[in-house]
């Protein structure tokens, strides 16, 4: 039996233009689109009504220009919904510009829109903000505005960009749960050795005995703390803005994204993300019609590691040069072995878009149950470590306890 949620929605009229916003009953959004098309109405979004409490959703404030795949996936669904239904691009983007819920985006559609206005092409207009824009993104407008089936361009980047974060929500979920564990560990930790351990020192000072290795070293420590946790926050902060300069500079990618594919346990991952990623961009590309060529520019430029990077140009060489497309991934080690196998027979059988598809539905699955893998494996080491730690601390603190009740014991 179907549960009955409560959905929010925002339609279009198709007789006045207008947009329409409202709560409907269903059992899921496919439903909701069927009522509301029924009333003449086509949907452009339809959410499932936020709950409040433990079950509310936690936004943390971003500094980046870039909007989120989620975004990109609602804006490009939205766009498509309009287009198909006959609207004009200016009045599209003036109802986008109005409707769209995400702050960063807002100014950039008005920009957007007065550029469209004064003759820029779409695809231009969206090409000046390369930032907000993935270059893959305004490849297939491109191709999509030139071949006049924008809608249909449109709704394939909407797919493209709902699984995309679809699949970064599942990563999210699975780092979460652990950062948050150790960041509170170490704040406990910090709070432990600043205030609890001298307070148990005034209480050893009046034993006359020396303490125990494990508690002088904590004491020690805490003695200490007046400079090493301003120490600790300095390098923290100097680390986190090197990092944020030069994340995305060759030298740095270079040294540190094959590093990360070798991981143990997380390298594995990393690999599958980066396979799934470029396997369904590629493909999408491929089935809007863009150029393999460029296509495979674009693709590698935005599958973020440089060694899958370095390996899409030796494909992009092999292919200009009327090679092989799968000889230079099986040559490649970041690929896996079946990647390259799969591609030779799609690129034998004529069927390489929808063969990528099919390496992107596998690698996404392996993904999604990966991180449910380690969510369930991290837990119980965070606990075993932070038991370790919290209770090694206790046992060090109590320790001149114990060695005066024992003195006890031997002189009676």
């Amino acid at each position: 039996m179907s549960i009955v949620q409560e959905f929010a929605y925002k339609a279009l009229e198709q007789t006045t233009g207008s947009v329409v916003k409202g709560t409907v009953e269903a059992s899921n959004e496919s439903a909701v689109a069927g009522k509301l098309r029924a009333q003449g109405l086509t949907p452009l979004d339809v959410s499932l009504l936020s709950k409040t409490g433990l079950h509310r959703e936690i936004t943390l404030p971003s500094f980046s220009k870039t909007i989120s795949a989620k975004s990109l996936a609602v804006f490009s669904r939205q766009m498509a919904a309009l287009i198909n239904a006959g609207l004009p691009l200016m009045r599209t983007l003036a109802i986008l510009t109005d409707q769209t819920a995400d702050k960063k985006l807002k100014p950039v559609l008005t920009q957007v829109a007065a550029d469209v206005e004064s003759g820029s092409s779409f695809s231009a207009a969206l090409g000046r903000h390369g930032l907000v824009f993935p270059p893959l993104m305004i490849s297939i407008i491109r191709v999509g505005e030139t071949g006049g089936f924008l809608g249909q361009a449109l709704n394939t980047i909407a797919e493209n960009y709902r699984k995309e974060a679809e699949l970064h929500g599942k990563i999210r979920a699975a780092t979460t749960y652990p950062l948050v564990v150790l960041i509170i560990a170490l704040i406990g930790v910090v709070v432990m050795v600043t205030f609890v351990v001298p307070i148990f020192e005034k209480m050893f000072a009046g034993l006359g005995k020396a303490l125990p290795l494990p508690t002088q070293i904590l004491v020690n420590i805490s003695h200490n703390m007046i400079w090493i946790l301003p120490l600790l926050i300095v390098l923290v902060i100097v680390g986190w803005v090197w990092w944020a300069r030069n994340r995305y500079t060759d030298g740095y990618r270079r040294v540190v994204d094959p590093f990360k594919l070798k991981l143990p346990i997380f390298g594995k991952l990393t690999t599958k993300i980066a396979v799934a990623r470029f396997a369904r961009n590629l493909s999408m590309m491929l089935d809007a019609g863009v150029p393999i060529i460029q296509a495979l520019s674009i693709v590698g430029q935005a599958s973020n590691n440089w060694k899958i990077e370095q390996a899409v140009r030796d494909v992009q060489d092999s292919v200009r040069s009327g090679k092989s497309f799968a000889a230079p991934l099986s040559r490649a080690e970041v690929f896996p072995e079946i990647v390259p196998q799969m591609v030779a027979v799609g690129e034998e059988s004529g069927t390489l878009a929808e063969m990528l598809a099919s390496i992107a539905d596998f690698y996404e699955e392996e993904v999604a149950t990966a991180t449910d893998q380690l969510s369930s494996m991290i837990e119980p080491i965070l606990i075993v470590g932070l038991g370790i730690v919290i209770g090694g601390m206790v046992v060090s603190l109590y320790l001149p306890i114990f060695t005066l009740y024992g003195d006890i014991a031997n002189q009676h």
